[in-house]
């Protein structure tokens, strides 16, 4: 009956000083974030007090928050000489959280190794996340699948989320998530449909961000000869991170009710006031709790 969160974001003391400590990209200078591809962005230190945090998922509600690792970062696409201090620094922070946290595992998906991320997993993780710019073409798949096959050899899910935003010319800052991280988000969706379902057909997987709506595109799928559009992976999810009713109620009419799990994205957006986003006391107790269980046990 636990209430579930399955996407925020908490920056532990270990990953905050280990940022501090580069001098490239991704760096924190700070308090300010600078990123390959975006502004630099000042973080609210208040935003990543645990103690507060947790009297936050409290007041929500919620008996479980999952945290991950920021993939815009970009940590996971630096050389493993450089991404490990930073993977090092994220899980044994995240390992450490108090209740009600407890967090994905990352992985270096530059130079993969699985073997590192088994011994990553074997602290207790719920899953893995990578970053949808790594899964967004056969070619991720194939480099990912040492990571996907231990999942699948584990029984434990994956979570896709947003990467890096591509270095541009200046725009408005909220250009990376409405452009580049909806892109990565609506090809990552298909990208696991024609390359990553037939290669692990046992995996569990949630996309975040509604798989940048990709869901919805499923009549031009069915038209374009991809498949039927009613063709629904009970073994996919979605979270609900930076949408709304209108999102959400189009979501659940294209996969169903039983896809959806709340991920509000804390702290860069809030969890729902209505959990059940309108469409009801049944719609909030499977966003939140039974679909959120199927995710992570499978049962």
């Amino acid at each position: 009956m636990t209430s579930v969160d399955v996407h925020q974001h908490l920056w532990t003391p270990s990953l905050v000083a280990a940022l501090r400590a580069r001098r490239e990209p991704p760096f924190l200078d700070g308090w300010t974030l600078h990123l390959h591809g975006e502004p630099p962005f000042d973080v609210p230190p208040a935003d990543h007090n645990i103690a507060g945090r947790a009297e936050l998922a409290a007041a929500d509600g919620l008996g479980r928050v999952l945290v991950s690792l920021s993939s815009p970062i970009g940590v996971e696409w630096l050389p493993a000489a450089a991404a490990r201090p930073l993977l090092d620094a994220y899980h044994e922070g995240s390992a450490a959280l108090p209740e009600p946290f407890s967090a994905w595992a990352a992985a270096c998906v530059r130079d993969v190794d699985a073997n590192a991320t088994a011994k990553d997993l074997d602290r207790g993780f719920a899953g893995l996340q990578l970053p949808a710019n790594a899964l967004a073409d056969a070619a991720g798949y194939a480099r990912c699948a040492p990571l996907l096959d231990l999942l699948e050899e584990r029984g434990l899910p994956l979570f896709v989320h947003p990467g890096p935003a591509p270095a541009e010319s200046a725009g408005p800052g909220w250009w990376p998530a409405m452009v580049p991280y909806v892109q990565q988000m609506h090809a990552a969706w298909f990208a696991f449909r024609a390359f990553g379902r037939p290669r692990h057909p046992g995996l569990r997987v949630c996309f975040a961000l509604l798989a940048g709506l990709a869901p919805l595109h499923g009549e031009r799928f069915a038209a374009r000869g991809g498949g039927a559009e009613a063709d629904v992976d009970p073994g996919v999810f979605v979270d609900t991170s930076s949408y709304g009713p209108r999102a959400v109620d189009a979501t659940v009419r294209a996969l169903g009710a039983e896809a959806v799990v709340q991920g509000s994205d804390r702290p860069y957006a809030q969890p729902p006031l209505n959990p059940g986003f309108g469409l009801g006391g049944a719609a909030a107790y499977a966003f939140r709790v039974a679909n959120p269980r199927r995710l992570l046990t499978g049962r």
